[in-house]
């Protein structure tokens, strides 16, 4: 349970009062000034500022203010501001997650930036558009486009900005466990700081380095860093920095057996996290000090058991378990890996307590956190290999083309040497064989496009291989036939595949006319998602309309099968798996909650999720079915669309 201290990013997660009264003060003054200047040049240059530090507030607003200036600038063809309001836009949809949409405006200001020769804007949007691709793990992309940005803030001589690409560049190499390098940036980073006297880059690049020394086990160093840090942070009375460099000193004094002062800094580190509204952080100081009192009261050397507890390990081993439960409570939703190291403790403190019982379930539940981590990571690992493969595959076969090419052009040579009339059989021949080759190309485009969407397809094309991806706003659908083991049986096995083709291809042209991505057909179910791979605003209310449409069909076509249809909104990840016959899928627990919620419809009914209830409620009646148990998801909200 550590804390990060990014420097580009750590205003992302967190939202200091002290930050915001200063901010939105700069807001007020800014709109003043709008409101009194004639000159729209210089309105779109408030209106971007405006944006900018709404990015540390609030992303919608700052959205919205970098669109009006964008509009503005456009309106009055002024490059300059055109650049600088879509690099605001690309910043706040960054910070907001939206990272298509933030890449869209980043990559048009790079453009502009460019066609002006302004380096300063250059290089500051390739550190965002850096930070972009850090945000979606593609590492080696944000470490080429931060490299861009350092390359040119050298050599213009920009220290300040040189040292924010340095410390982004160790970010990078952080978050891919490379500590040699991550230590060698972050290192570069403090001298630049040094130099130019800057005590908040100094602070964050000696926070980062301890950060470093704790990954590597050297948790004296890494209390001296931190230590560091945190005097510059109390200097210039930087809240944020005070509040991760008590969390991670408490952390790693934990990590040496002092008890003492593990404890005196993580009930710090949740006072100061308390007030700035910092819940995540609030939560991984709770699991510290639960993790110390455990410590404590399991010590062989009793030492500060006796001094705090009077030797009493049971109120020792219940102050554990009490801000062990308060650190659930905060974690954040889709912290697995908090979560499993909670529940992980729980169990051994309610086993040194004598709850057997309690112990199990919580240790069961600490397994299935666990099991969930470790899955989507096992996924991506697959699909980073395969995706790697299938690029070897294509290469080899591009050579060994390439080699036939240059065989072939080296037998027209020799042909066209021979006769004039053996030129002309050749080239009859070629032209045949052109003819056949086309026709063969088209079958294969067009079996192609029939197992993959158009964009992947094409980028399979270009590229020889295709990147999984994750879309945040997607609606998944799933449907299966009631009682299809029990009426198969009665059936021919022509009769049965006829019945699952006719319902099927219609399906096909109902999900199609309303925009949805067929995935797969899995025996007698069928998978089906609105919002990739272009993102679409209306996605749950697309699925919701195909599944009425669907369920119509079934309902009126006097078939000899009933359906079930369930819906769920959320995130995924997709991409294609395997080396033959390939298969595009999706992945994630929305897909899951998506099946969840088929299996707890019921014949002729859309049962839908509360998360796709929020987005279509104003365009569906839904009837609430109340908190339905669903398996390994516990108790969901659950809605019948009506028809």
């Amino acid at each position: 349970m550590r804390t990060l201290l990014l420097l580009i990013t750590s205003f992302c997660f967190y939202s200091p009062l002290n930050a915001q009264k200063s901010g939105q003060n700069k807001i007020d003054s800014l709109l003043l000034e709008v409101s009194k200047t004639t000159e729209d040049s210089t309105k779109v240059n408030l209106l971007s500022d405006i944006s900018f530090t709404y990015a540390f507030l609030n992303t919608q607003e700052g959205i919205k203010y970098g669109n009006e200036a964008l509009v503005l600038a456009k309106k009055i063809n002024f490059t300059k501001g055109i650049a600088g309001s879509n690099l605001a836009t690309g910043v706040n949809n960054n910070f907001h997650g939206n990272y298509d949409l933030s890449l869209e405006h980043l990559n048009n200001a790079l453009v502009t930036y460019e066609s002006i020769k302004n380096k300063a804007g250059i290089a500051k949007t390739l550190l965002n558009i850096g930070s972009n691709y850090q945000f979606r793990a593609d590492f080696p992309k944000a470490l080429e486009y931060n490299l861009k940005a350092l390359k040119i803030n050298e050599e213009t001589n920009n220290k300040k900005e040189t040292q924010k690409a340095l410390n982004n560049i160790g970010n990078v190499y952080f978050a891919q466990s490379n500590f040699e390098k991550a230590l060698d940036f972050y290192t570069k980073a403090l001298e630049i700081n040094k130099e130019i006297g800057y005590k908040k880059g100094m602070s964050s690049a000696y926070g980062n380095i301890g950060l470093v020394y704790e990954e590597q086990k050297n948790y004296k160093k890494a209390i001296e860093f931190n230590l560091k840090s945190l005097e510059i942070d109390e200097e210039i009375e930087n809240n944020i920095g005070i509040a991760i460099n008590v969390t991670n000193l408490s952390n790693a004094y934990n990590k040496i057996n002092d008890y003492e002062k593990a404890l005196d800094f993580g009930f710090k580190a949740v006072q100061l996290n308390e007030k700035l509204g910092a819940k995540r952080e609030v939560s991984m100081g709770y699991g510290i000090i639960g993790d110390v009192y455990f410590k404590i009261a399991t010590d062989s050397n009793k030492t500060t058991l006796k001094k705090v507890f009077g030797d009493n390990k049971k109120v020792c081993l219940l102050k554990a378990k009490d801000y062990i439960e308060q650190a659930i409570h905060l974690v954040q939703d889709g912290d697995l890996r908090q979560l499993y190291h909670s529940y992980q403790k729980l169990s051994e403190i309610q086993s040194q307590l004598g709850d057997n019982i309690k112990a199990l379930k919580s240790y069961k539940i600490s397994v299935f956190y666990k099991d969930s981590v470790f899955n989507i990571e096992k996924n991506n690992k697959i699909t980073e290999n395969n995706m790697q493969y299938e690029f070897d595959k294509k290469e080899e076969l591009a050579k060994a083309e390439q080699e036939k090419k240059d065989i072939q052009q080296r037998n027209v040579r020799n042909i066209i040497l021979l006769t004039l009339l053996t030129t002309l059989l050749f080239l009859f021949y070629t032209y045949r064989q052109r003819n056949k080759i086309a026709k063969e190309q088209q079958r294969s485009e067009a079996l192609l496009l029939n197992i993959l969407p158009a964009e992947v397809a094409e980028e399979l094309k270009q590229t020889g291989t295709t990147s999984a991806k994750q879309y945040n706003n997607v609606t998944v659908l799933f449907t299966d036939f009631v009682n299809f083991t029990g009426i198969s049986e009665k059936l021919a096995a022509e009769e049965l595949v006829a019945e699952i083709h006719k319902n099927f291809t219609i399906f096909d042209q109902i999900i199609e006319k309303h925009g949805l991505e067929k995935i797969k057909t899995i025996g007698d179910a069928y998978l089906a998602v609105c919002g990739l791979p272009h993102e679409n605003l209306s996605h749950a209310q697309n699925v919701v309309r195909a599944a009425i449409e669907i369920n119509q069909y079934m309902l009126e076509n006097n078939g000899k099968f009933q359906i079930r249809i369930g819906i769920n909104s959320g995130s995924v990840v997709a991409g294609i798996v395997g080396v033959k016959k390939y298969a595009y899928d999706i992945w994630g627990d929305s897909v899951n909650t998506a099946a969840r919620m088929e299996q707890n419809s019921q014949s002729g009914k859309i049962n839908i999720s509360g998360t796709t209830y929020e987005l279509v409620k104003n365009e569906f009646n839904c009837i609430h079915r109340g908190k339905i148990e669903a398996k390994n998801k516990g108790l969901i909200d659950m809605y019948f669309v009506e028809n």
